[in-house]
């Protein structure tokens, strides 16, 4: 058994039956993908939209890609076609286009709405005042190509584990708070990665997103 699917299976050996596990593939060789879904990995990350398409067309078919990454509007058209959840949904433009490029390819395509929950002025998403507003406005009704399933989040990078845990508790309460406006396809909660996947879960998380911890470190500069 390879070192990734030793991976595999000692986080999957963690996880509640209830948590979806997507394995965070950017920069990785479809190579690396290949030994994950050999060793039954079937929901897969990436962040950029040209490297998702690349690994689609490559690998076998029945991959579940996930659009982890800051969402371009311009880019969109590229995954319609085959993306299973898009998770960086962080501003109501990117809805639009979801919806366009959605119906253009016959599809309802599956999103997260992205919140900001971290300290960091880096992290792209919703606050809760803008988010609450798009319920109550019922403006998210105008895209039928789309379905809302849930919310993603990260945390601050940090090494306090309190101050992950709080940011991870207000997502969670803020998914509790609205998700009887979605009904009932509104049922994920995506945050938690490869250092706090174990904290976010405690707080109600039933996706996360793990990579170093599958794959190994990523090499940037390759």
């Amino acid at each position: 058994m390879s070192n990734i699917a030793n991976n595999l299976q000692s986080i999957l050996s963690e996880l509640p039956s209830d948590v979806t596990l997507v394995a965070v593939s950017k920069t990785k060789p479809s190579a690396d993908i290949q030994e994950a879904y050999d060793a039954g990995q079937r929901h897969f990350g990436e962040n950029k939209v040209q490297e998702m398409v690349d690994k689609w067309e490559a690998l076998p078919k029945d991959i579940h890609w996930h659009m982890i990454g800051h969402v371009q509007t311009n880019k969109i058209k590229h995954m319609a076609p085959f993306v299973h959840l898009i998770h960086g949904c962080d501003r109501e433009k990117v809805l639009k286009m979801v919806n366009k490029e959605a119906a253009k390819n016959d599809r309802t395509i599956d999103v997260l709405l992205q919140v900001h929950i971290a300290e960091e002025s880096s992290k792209f998403g919703f606050d809760e005042a803008e988010l609450l507003e798009l319920i109550e406005s019922g403006r998210w009704q105008e895209y039928p190509n789309v379905r809302i399933r849930g919310l993603m989040g990260m945390a601050t990078f940090t090494d306090d584990k309190g101050q992950i845990t709080r940011e991870f508790n207000t997502l969670k309460s803020l998914f509790d708070k609205i998700s009887k406006s979605f009904g009932e396809a509104f049922d994920t909660l995506s945050m938690g990665m490869s250092g706090d996947y174990s904290l976010a879960i405690d707080a109600g998380s039933n996706m996360v997103r793990v990579g170093s911890a599958i794959f190994g470190a990523r090499n940037y500069d390759a």
